[in-house]
Order: structure tokens, then C-alpha cells, then sequence
């Protein structure tokens, strides 16, 4: 009796491995996260189903249908909000695929701080919050209940007391460990606060989609966009990952309606209602900006066409820091192009792990761009989490994307590409300090490895499609 109920449970589950796998053939993105997916799913159905239910879904209606009508119409609104400045083509041409391919454009006159570290990142923003008269607009992926986010907390509740109108977005999944009394006492108080996910009914086998961007926007004429979240780690106070290295930008210009527009979206999904939007202010900087907002919504997979272009438009210098090194082909084929043009290409990963399976994954990819002629470094003081990217002399990118499947097809992610000399200067120079503190990666650190780390490399690749 007992073997024949074994065997009926066991038979359903291969049933339903093979339904899932059907499943994962039709509507996965990929062919090879198609194939890694139905091969789990018929060989080992009892392993992999429950993760494929999390994991596996990588498509989705409601939100496209909405998020493609009303781009265009956000698009409309942002652009009778301001005259733009025509971009110097001379300096943007090479990226005018990006514009073309997210519908946006550069905007001259912008400027520019770079933000380096969770202190510097977190002073600015807070005291521009501070200093709010109109409207705060707060998007994290993450925003924990600990020093840092109750100082966040406090400073959103003087300012919805001052009569300044105050909109919170956090990812539901990101977010998983925000107790509801955080949230209440803002929402008590008057502030917008709700959590972002792709369906507007709840699904707790839905860990994909997830909204990855950090946008802060103060009164429509100041922005931040980068790397950092809100919680206490990214300060650097949570060992074993600390000192944390990290970096954020703030943009006083035209680009903000950029940043406010792309919260816009995600608001009007998730409220059917728009945020309060204001007027930018001309900037008086030197820079040519871009905001590249994209998400798995997008018509093209347009985060890696992102990385892509920039690749392909560097003639001399490619440095790239990124805590997870996940490059999917097409990346990696532009990485390998480079090389042979003469370009200077580095990439600065983590010599800590965060997440492990990842950290396995990024090993094996960093030996396999080594051995490309690829100059590959691992950063010694702590946790490495910055994404900025740094073309030639005049082009650096500082925003949310990782190097990773994740970030290239699941995640909403958000970017700043600038054009300028002075501030590829700045970065220039942070980026010299990075690699300063960090080790240069030789195919000895694989070939060294033990044969069960080296094996558990392999076997983390086989997963990037999820990772």
C-alpha cells in the first residue's frame, strides 16, 4: 500500500515536471534557460518543481499592456513639461541606438555630483529630502528597519507634516523583512507608500519581475540614481561584507523628468493613479544625460543591448565594476570584440561573496574572460557592489544594473549615461583608487582551485539563466 502510494506521488510529479517543462519550452526567454529548465524539470521533477514555481515564469501581461500604453503617454507629458536642449552630436551619436531603442534622449546642461560610498550617498539625499518644499519621490529595492531607515523614515515624516506631498515605492520581494509597522507609521502620517510587484494580485510563488531601480527625486529639479539601498550594510556596518563600496549620483537638470518619469510608470501600475510631477530646472552643468529605464517589459531585452552598444563604442578604454559577473553571449562576444580592437578592458568584481551560487557563477565567468585577454580584478578591502561603467575618456554610466541574467531579462533597472569629460574625470579617478585596493585575477586562481570548487563552478553556471 505504502510503495503504491510512493509510486502514484512520484508519477504525478514527473506528470507535472513534464507539463512545467512544456511550460518553460513555450515562454522561457532564452534557449538555454529554456533547455536547463525542462531538462530539471522531466530528469528531477521533485527538485526542481517548487523552484520553477518561483523562478520560472519569465513572462507576463498585465503590466506590459499597461506599461506600453502609458510610456508613451508619460513620454507626452514629460516632454510639455520642458524644452530639452539639443545633445552635441559629435559626443552622443555613438549612442544614439540607446535613445532610439527606450524612446528617450540626452539632455545637455546637466550637473553632475558623484556620490562614492553610503555616507556621501546618504547625506545628499537625506538633506535634499530635508530641504523638499513641493514633492519627494523614494524608489528602493530594498529599505530595511534599522539606523538608516528610520533616519529615512524620520525625515519622510517631517517632511508630509511640512505639507510637502511624499511617494514611497519598495520592491515587495526586495523588501520581504520591512515589518508592517514601518510602513503604517508613514502611511499614518500621510505619506504614499505601497510595494511594487508585476501583478496586482498577490502571488507568493512569483520571485521574478522584481523592481531593482533606486530613484529619489526632490521637488521635479534634483535626482539620485545608483547602486545603494536603504539599510545599514550599505553604510558599511554589517560585517563579514564590510567596508561596503558602493556609488550613487546626483542630477540637477533636465534628466530628472527622466527619473520622475520612469517612477511615474511604476506608480500608475501599482496605484492607477500618477505621482505629482513638476517642472525640471535648467541645468547649469556640462553633461549630456541619458536615464535608461528597463525591465522585462521592454519590446527588446534592452539592458543587455545597453551594455552591448556601450561595448562596441569603446575605442581605448572599457572598465566596468560590477558586483555579479554573469555576462549572457551577447556581452560577452562585445567584451571579447573589444579586446581584439585594442581596447583597455577591466572588470572589477567582488573577492567577497554575497550570494553564493553567484559568486561560484562570476569565478568561472572571470576565468573564461581572463583567458579572452580580458583584464579581470577582485576587490580586496570588502563587498564590491558598485555598477559603473567608464567608455574612453568622455562616457561613464552609473545606475542599478548588474552584469547578470537578472538584470539583462527579470529586473526593472534604471541608468545614467553621461557624456563629459569632466565628470568621466571624476570617475576615472575613483575607479583608479578601486582597482589600487584590489588583486589582479591570472587563470591560477581556477587552475588552483580544488577539482570540487572547480566542479561547483560548473555546476553554478548551469543556473545563470536564474541567478
Amino acid at each position: 500500500m505504502v510503495t503504491t502510494l510512493i509510486g502514484g506521488l512520484l508519477l504525478l510529479l514527473h506528470i507535472a515536471g513534464v507539463l512545467a517543462a512544456m511550460h518553460a519550452v513555450m515562454n522561457t526567454r532564452t534557449p538555454q534557460g529554456a533547455f536547463a529548465w525542462a531538462l530539471g524539470l522531466v530528469l528531477l521533477p521533485y527538485i526542481t518543481l517548487i523552484p520553477y514555481l518561483y523562478l520560472g515564469r519569465s513572462r507576463f501581461h498585465g503590466y506590459i499592456d499597461l506599461h506600453r500604453l502609458r510610456r508613451g503617454q508619460m513620454q507626452a507629458l514629460a516632454e510639455t513639461q520642458l524644452v530639452t536642449s539639443p545633445a552635441h552630436q559629435a559626443a552622443c551619436a555613438r549612442y544614439g541606438e540607446i535613445a532610439d531603442m527606450l524612446g528617450t534622449q540626452f539632455h545637455a546642461g546637466q550637473r553632475l555630483q558623484l556620490l562614492v560610498n553610503g555616507e556621501a550617498t546618504f547625506t545628499a539625499i537625506l538633506n535634499a529630502i530635508s530641504e523638499a518644499r513641493h514633492c519627494v519621490l523614494v524608489q528602493f529595492f530594498i529599505i530595511h528597519d534599522d539606523m538608516l531607515g528610520k533616519r529615512m523614515q524620520q525625515v519622510l515624516l517631517e517632511r508630509v507634516r511640512a505639507g510637502v506631498e511624499v511617494c514611497v515605492l519598495y520592491d515587495g520581494i526586495g523588501s520581504h523583512a520591512l515589518p508592517g509597522h514601518y510602513v503604517d507609521t508613514l502611511r499614518a502620517a500621510g505619506v504614499s507608500i505601497h510595494p511594487f510587484a508585476t501583478q496586482r494580485r498577490s502571488n507568493r510563488f512569483q520571485l521574478n519581475f522584481r523592481n531593482h531601480r533606486k530613484i529619489v527625486v526632490i521637488d521635479g529639479v534634483r535626482g539620485f540614481v545608483g547602486g545603494l539601498n536603504v539599510g545599514d550594510e550599505y553604510l558599511g556596518l554589517k560585517p563579514p561584507l564590510a567596508p561596503w563600496r558602493d556609488t550613487h549620483l546626483q542630477i540637477d537638470g533636465y534628466a530628472v523628468a527622466e527619473l520622475q518619469r520612469s517612477f511615474a510608470e511604476d506608480w500608475h501600475w501599482v496605484t492607477g493613479a500618477l505621482p505629482p510631477l513638476r517642472q525640471p530646472a535648467s541645468g547649469q552643468g556640462s553633461a549630456h544625460t541619458l536615464i535608461a529605464a528597463t525591465g522585462p517589459a521592454d519590446r527588446q531585452e534592452s539592458c543587455s543591448l545597453f551594455f552591448v552598444t556601450l561595448i562596441h563604442a569603446a575605442r581605448r578604454r572599457l572598465w566596468i565594476t560590477t558586483p555579479y559577473f554573469v555576462p549572457d553571449l551577447a556581452v560577452m562576444a562585445a567584451l571579447r570584440l573589444a579586446v581584439f580592437r585594442g581596447v583597455d578592458v577591466r572588470v572589477l568584481i567582488p573577492s567577497r561573496p554575497d550570494h553564493h551560487t553567484v559568486f561560484l557563477a562570476s569565478s568561472l565567468y572571470a576565468h573564461d574572460a581572463v583567458r579572452a585577454g580580458i583584464r579581470v580584478f577582485r576587490y580586496q578591502p570588502g563587498f564590491l557592489h558598485e555598477k559603473v561603467l567608464l567608455v574612453d575618456d568622455d562616457t561613464a554610466s552609473v545606475g542599478s544594473m548588474n552584469l547578470d541574467n537578472r538584470s539583462f531579462r527579470l529586473n526593472f533597472e534604471i541608468s545614467a549615461l553621461n557624456v563629459d569629460r569632466a565628470f568621466a574625470s571624476q570617475v576615472e579617478a575613483m575607479l583608479v583608487e578601486d582597482f589600487s585596493h584590489s588583486h589582479q585575477v591570472t587563470e591560477a586562481e581556477y587552475l588552483r582551485a580544488p577539482y570540487l570548487r572547480r566542479l561547483a563552478m560548473h555546476v553554478a553556471r548551469l543556473f545563470d539563466p536564474v541567478l
